[in-house]
C-alpha cells in the first residue's frame, strides 16, 4: 500500500517561522494602555518616563539615574501642558537615582512630558503620550 504524500510547507509558512524565529523574545505587542521612553539628559545622566493606565486613572512615574548620590534636583510634570507635579527628589542608594511616581487624572489622550533639573544646571526631558 503507497505512504501518502508529505505536506510541503509553503514558503508563507517557512518566511512566516523564519521572521518569527528572528524576533527577540522582548519585542512583545505593547498594550494601549502603557508607555514608556528613555532618554539622555544633557550631561550624560539618563532619564525614563512610563505612564500608564489604571482604575481610571494615570500611574505616572519618572525615573532619573545620575551615578552620584545626594543631589536634589527639580521636577515638573505636566499633562497636556498644565503642570500636575512640582517637587524635589534627591538621588540615592548605588546607582545615585531617584524615582517620582504619582497618580493623576487620566484625560483620554495624554501628553505627559517630565522635566528634571538638577544644580549644575543639567536637564532631563521626556514625553510620552498615552
Amino acid at each position: 500500500m503507497p505512504r501518502p504524500a508529505a505536506r510541503r510547507p509553503t514558503a508563507a509558512v517557512l518566511g512566516l517561522a523564519a521572521a518569527l524565529a528572528a524576533t527577540p523574545a522582548v519585542a512583545v505587542a505593547r498594550l494601549d494602555d502603557e508607555r514608556e521612553r528613555e532618554v539622555r539628559c544633557s550631561q550624560g545622566s539618563r532619564a525614563e518616563l512610563k505612564a500608564e493606565r489604571d482604575d481610571g486613572r494615570l500611574e505616572v512615574e519618572l525615573e532619573v539615574d545620575q551615578g552620584r548620590r545626594g543631589v536634589t534636583w527639580t521636577v515638573q510634570i505636566r499633562r497636556n501642558g498644565t503642570r500636575v507635579v512640582a517637587t524635589r527628589a534627591t538621588t540615592r542608594g548605588r546607582s545615585g537615582s531617584f524615582s517620582v511616581e504619582r497618580r493623576i487624572a487620566d484625560h483620554g489622550t495624554n501628553r505627559i512630558v517630565a522635566r528634571a533639573t538638577s544644580p549644575s544646571g543639567e536637564v532631563c526631558r521626556v514625553r510620552v503620550t498615552i
